[in-house]
Protein backbone atom coordinates (compact mmCIF):
# COMPACT_ATOMS: atom_id res chain seq x y z
CA UNK A 1 0.00 0.00 0.00
CA UNK A 2 1.10 3.49 -0.87
CA UNK A 3 1.73 5.57 2.74
CA UNK A 4 2.39 8.87 0.65
CA UNK A 5 0.42 11.49 2.54
CA UNK A 6 -2.80 12.61 0.57
CA UNK A 7 -1.83 16.11 1.52
CA UNK A 8 1.71 17.61 2.63
CA UNK A 9 2.28 21.28 3.23
CA UNK A 10 6.07 21.99 4.62
CA UNK A 11 6.19 25.33 5.93
CA UNK A 12 3.60 26.85 3.87
CA UNK A 13 3.45 31.34 4.22
CA UNK A 14 0.05 33.14 2.57
CA UNK A 15 -0.22 37.00 2.88
CA UNK A 16 -2.98 39.06 0.71
CA UNK A 17 -1.47 42.41 -0.56
CA UNK A 18 1.55 42.09 2.30
CA UNK A 19 -0.86 40.85 5.47
CA UNK A 20 -0.04 37.45 6.77
CA UNK A 21 -2.91 35.01 6.48
CA UNK A 22 -0.69 31.85 6.71
CA UNK A 23 2.45 31.48 8.27
CA UNK A 24 4.98 28.50 8.35
CA UNK A 25 2.11 25.96 8.26
CA UNK A 26 3.00 22.19 7.97
CA UNK A 27 0.59 19.54 7.52
CA UNK A 28 -0.04 15.96 6.32
CA UNK A 29 -3.23 13.89 5.95
CA UNK A 30 -3.09 10.28 5.08
CA UNK A 31 -5.01 8.31 3.17
CA UNK A 32 -8.67 7.76 4.54
CA UNK A 33 -8.29 10.00 7.12
CA UNK A 34 -11.35 12.56 8.01
CA UNK A 35 -10.01 15.69 8.77
CA UNK A 36 -11.91 19.22 9.84
CA UNK A 37 -10.72 22.48 9.99
CA UNK A 38 -11.44 24.68 12.76
CA UNK A 39 -10.62 27.96 13.71
CA UNK A 40 -12.41 31.48 13.95
CA UNK A 41 -13.54 33.77 11.02
CA UNK A 42 -10.69 35.54 8.94
CA UNK A 43 -7.88 32.94 10.73
CA UNK A 44 -7.12 31.52 7.09
CA UNK A 45 -9.25 28.29 7.04
CA UNK A 46 -10.51 28.83 3.22
CA UNK A 47 -7.22 29.95 2.30
CA UNK A 48 -5.83 27.23 3.48
CA UNK A 49 -8.25 25.13 1.07
CA UNK A 50 -7.43 26.79 -1.50
CA UNK A 51 -3.77 26.25 -1.60
CA UNK A 52 -4.39 22.78 -1.19
CA UNK A 53 -6.92 22.38 -4.46
CA UNK A 54 -3.90 24.74 -5.76
CA UNK A 55 -6.16 27.65 -6.54
CA UNK A 56 -3.51 29.91 -5.00
CA UNK A 57 -0.01 29.76 -4.62
CA UNK A 58 1.90 30.41 -1.52
CA UNK A 59 4.25 33.02 -0.99
CA UNK A 60 6.70 30.61 0.30
CA UNK A 61 7.03 26.29 1.38
CA UNK A 62 6.01 23.09 -0.59
CA UNK A 63 2.19 22.12 -1.35
CA UNK A 64 2.10 18.21 -2.80
CA UNK A 65 -1.67 16.32 -3.33
CA UNK A 66 -1.09 12.97 -4.20
CA UNK A 67 2.77 13.54 -4.36
CA UNK A 68 2.29 15.92 -7.02
CA UNK A 69 2.31 19.80 -7.62
CA UNK A 70 -1.90 20.50 -6.94
CA UNK A 71 -2.60 21.16 -10.43
CA UNK A 72 -1.19 17.94 -12.12
CA UNK A 73 -3.92 16.06 -9.91
CA UNK A 74 -6.75 18.49 -9.49
CA UNK A 75 -9.00 15.94 -11.26
CA UNK A 76 -8.71 13.33 -8.37
CA UNK A 77 -10.50 16.17 -5.82
CA UNK A 78 -14.11 16.71 -5.33
CA UNK A 79 -14.60 20.64 -3.74
CA UNK A 80 -17.60 22.03 -2.68
CA UNK A 81 -16.93 25.37 -1.94
CA UNK A 82 -18.39 27.84 0.95
CA UNK A 83 -20.91 29.66 -1.12
CA UNK A 84 -21.56 28.51 -4.38
CA UNK A 85 -22.67 31.02 -6.72
CA UNK A 86 -26.14 29.76 -8.37
CA UNK A 87 -29.41 32.15 -9.73
CA UNK A 88 -32.01 30.30 -7.55
CA UNK A 89 -34.69 31.07 -10.11
CA UNK A 90 -32.50 29.32 -12.88
CA UNK A 91 -34.30 26.59 -14.12
CA UNK A 92 -31.52 23.99 -13.58
CA UNK A 93 -32.28 20.39 -12.61
CA UNK A 94 -30.76 18.69 -9.95
CA UNK A 95 -28.98 16.55 -12.58
CA UNK A 96 -28.49 19.30 -14.17
CA UNK A 97 -26.15 20.96 -11.15
CA UNK A 98 -24.56 17.47 -10.18
CA UNK A 99 -23.38 17.14 -14.05
CA UNK A 100 -21.31 20.46 -13.23
CA UNK A 101 -18.69 18.19 -11.84
CA UNK A 102 -18.43 16.42 -14.21
CA UNK A 103 -16.94 18.81 -16.56
CA UNK A 104 -13.53 18.64 -16.50
CA UNK A 105 -13.53 15.16 -17.98
CA UNK A 106 -14.83 16.62 -20.77
CA UNK A 107 -12.90 18.71 -23.90
CA UNK A 108 -15.51 18.60 -25.77
CA UNK A 109 -18.91 16.89 -26.66
CA UNK A 110 -21.83 15.89 -25.06
CA UNK A 111 -22.52 14.24 -21.73
CA UNK A 112 -22.25 10.02 -22.01
CA UNK A 113 -23.71 7.18 -20.38
CA UNK A 114 -20.98 7.12 -18.31
CA UNK A 115 -22.10 10.74 -16.87
CA UNK A 116 -25.06 9.92 -16.54
CA UNK A 117 -24.29 7.03 -14.63
CA UNK A 118 -22.25 8.63 -12.42
CA UNK A 119 -24.56 10.90 -11.62
CA UNK A 120 -27.05 8.43 -10.38
CA UNK A 121 -24.20 6.75 -7.95
CA UNK A 122 -23.73 10.36 -6.60
CA UNK A 123 -26.84 11.06 -5.82
CA UNK A 124 -27.33 7.58 -4.56
CA UNK A 125 -24.00 8.39 -1.89
CA UNK A 126 -26.46 11.18 -0.46
CA UNK A 127 -29.25 9.71 -0.30
CA UNK A 128 -31.62 11.63 -2.73
CA UNK A 129 -31.85 8.45 -5.49
CA UNK A 130 -35.12 9.89 -7.55
CA UNK A 131 -34.19 13.74 -7.28
CA UNK A 132 -32.74 13.87 -10.47
CA UNK A 133 -35.47 15.59 -12.48
CA UNK A 134 -36.32 17.47 -9.49
CA UNK A 135 -36.01 21.46 -10.51
CA UNK A 136 -33.27 22.53 -7.74
CA UNK A 137 -35.04 25.75 -6.28
CA UNK A 138 -37.75 23.79 -5.39
CA UNK A 139 -35.37 21.72 -2.70
CA UNK A 140 -34.80 22.33 0.87
CA UNK A 141 -32.16 23.78 2.31
CA UNK A 142 -30.53 20.69 3.18
CA UNK A 143 -31.19 18.90 0.09
CA UNK A 144 -29.76 21.42 -1.68
CA UNK A 145 -26.23 20.94 0.45
CA UNK A 146 -26.52 17.12 -0.59
CA UNK A 147 -26.99 17.79 -3.85
CA UNK A 148 -23.50 20.49 -4.33
CA UNK A 149 -21.96 17.52 -2.45
CA UNK A 150 -23.30 15.36 -4.85
CA UNK A 151 -21.68 17.66 -7.23
CA UNK A 152 -18.38 17.03 -5.99
CA UNK A 153 -18.98 13.69 -6.00
CA UNK A 154 -19.70 13.01 -9.62
CA UNK A 155 -16.13 13.58 -10.42
CA UNK A 156 -15.41 10.18 -8.72
CA UNK A 157 -12.59 12.07 -6.34
CA UNK A 158 -10.25 10.10 -4.19
CA UNK A 159 -10.42 12.82 -1.77
CA UNK A 160 -13.29 15.17 -1.01
CA UNK A 161 -13.15 18.37 -0.05
CA UNK A 162 -16.40 20.40 1.59
CA UNK A 163 -16.08 23.89 2.72
CA UNK A 164 -18.93 24.27 5.55
CA UNK A 165 -21.29 21.61 4.81
CA UNK A 166 -23.12 22.00 7.71
CA UNK A 167 -23.99 25.49 7.15
CA UNK A 168 -28.11 26.69 7.19
CA UNK A 169 -29.08 23.09 7.72
CA UNK A 170 -30.92 21.97 11.13
CA UNK A 171 -30.09 19.39 13.47
CA UNK A 172 -32.12 16.22 11.52
CA UNK A 173 -30.35 16.77 8.59
CA UNK A 174 -26.95 17.33 10.41
CA UNK A 175 -27.30 14.09 11.74
CA UNK A 176 -28.05 12.44 8.35
CA UNK A 177 -25.41 14.28 6.73
CA UNK A 178 -23.32 12.52 9.53
CA UNK A 179 -23.99 8.86 8.28
CA UNK A 180 -23.32 10.54 4.87
CA UNK A 181 -19.81 11.11 5.54
CA UNK A 182 -18.58 8.10 7.52
CA UNK A 183 -19.82 6.13 4.73
CA UNK A 184 -18.30 7.87 1.83
CA UNK A 185 -15.22 7.91 4.41
CA UNK A 186 -14.71 4.48 4.10
CA UNK A 187 -13.61 4.91 0.23
CA UNK A 188 -12.08 8.47 0.35
CA UNK A 189 -10.25 10.78 2.30
CA UNK A 190 -12.44 13.48 3.34
CA UNK A 191 -11.44 17.11 4.51
CA UNK A 192 -14.09 19.59 5.37
CA UNK A 193 -14.23 22.81 7.08
CA UNK A 194 -16.52 23.25 9.99
CA UNK A 195 -17.65 25.51 12.69
CA UNK A 196 -19.87 22.93 14.10
CA UNK A 197 -17.92 21.42 17.13
CA UNK A 198 -20.00 19.06 17.74
CA UNK A 199 -20.13 18.06 14.44
CA UNK A 200 -16.81 17.51 14.28
CA UNK A 201 -16.52 15.73 17.34
CA UNK A 202 -18.81 12.83 16.15
CA UNK A 203 -16.68 11.88 13.17
CA UNK A 204 -13.32 13.23 12.32
CA UNK A 205 -9.96 11.22 13.30
CA UNK A 206 -8.47 14.79 13.14
CA UNK A 207 -8.84 18.43 13.72
CA UNK A 208 -6.91 21.03 12.39
CA UNK A 209 -6.98 24.09 13.74
CA UNK A 210 -5.99 27.36 12.01
CA UNK A 211 -5.57 31.09 13.20
CA UNK A 212 -2.65 31.69 10.73
CA UNK A 213 -0.60 29.43 12.52
CA UNK A 214 -1.58 25.82 12.25
CA UNK A 215 -2.17 23.14 15.11
CA UNK A 216 -3.04 19.38 14.78
CA UNK A 217 -5.04 18.35 17.39
CA UNK A 218 -7.07 14.61 18.88
CA UNK A 219 -10.68 15.13 19.26
CA UNK A 220 -12.27 14.90 22.60
CA UNK A 221 -13.50 17.51 25.17
CA UNK A 222 -11.72 20.33 26.79
CA UNK A 223 -12.75 22.36 30.01
CA UNK A 224 -14.57 25.28 29.16
CA UNK A 225 -11.46 27.44 30.11
CA UNK A 226 -9.69 26.94 27.10
CA UNK A 227 -12.56 26.87 24.58
CA UNK A 228 -13.32 30.22 26.11
CA UNK A 229 -9.66 30.85 25.14
CA UNK A 230 -10.34 30.06 21.99
CA UNK A 231 -13.51 30.53 20.90
CA UNK A 232 -15.52 33.43 23.52
CA UNK A 233 -17.66 31.05 23.86
CA UNK A 234 -18.74 27.13 26.32
CA UNK A 235 -18.84 25.19 23.21
CA UNK A 236 -17.75 21.09 22.29
CA UNK A 237 -14.09 20.96 21.17
CA UNK A 238 -11.03 19.49 20.62
CA UNK A 239 -8.42 19.08 23.21
CA UNK A 240 -5.22 20.73 22.82
CA UNK A 241 -2.28 18.22 24.36
CA UNK A 242 1.23 18.53 25.36
CA UNK A 243 2.31 18.74 21.93
CA UNK A 244 0.67 22.32 21.76
CA UNK A 245 2.12 26.08 23.78
CA UNK A 246 -0.04 28.31 24.80
CA UNK A 247 1.12 30.59 22.13
CA UNK A 248 -0.01 28.30 20.12
CA UNK A 249 -3.50 27.90 21.96
CA UNK A 250 -4.10 31.37 20.93
CA UNK A 251 -3.98 30.83 17.60
CA UNK A 252 -6.47 27.46 17.40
Amino acid sequence: MNDEPIISLQNVSFSYQDVPILEDVTLSVSRNELVSIVGPNGGGKTTLLKIILGLLAPASGRVRLFGEPPARTSRRVGYMPQHPQYDPQFPVTVKDVVLMGRVERHAAGPYTRGDAEAVVRALADVDLDGFADRPFNTLSGGQRQRVLIARALASEPDLLILDEPTSNIDLAVETKLIGILQTLNRHMTIVMVSHDLGFVSHIVTTVVCVNRRVVVHPTSEITGEIIAEIYGSDLRMVRHDQRCTAEEREHA
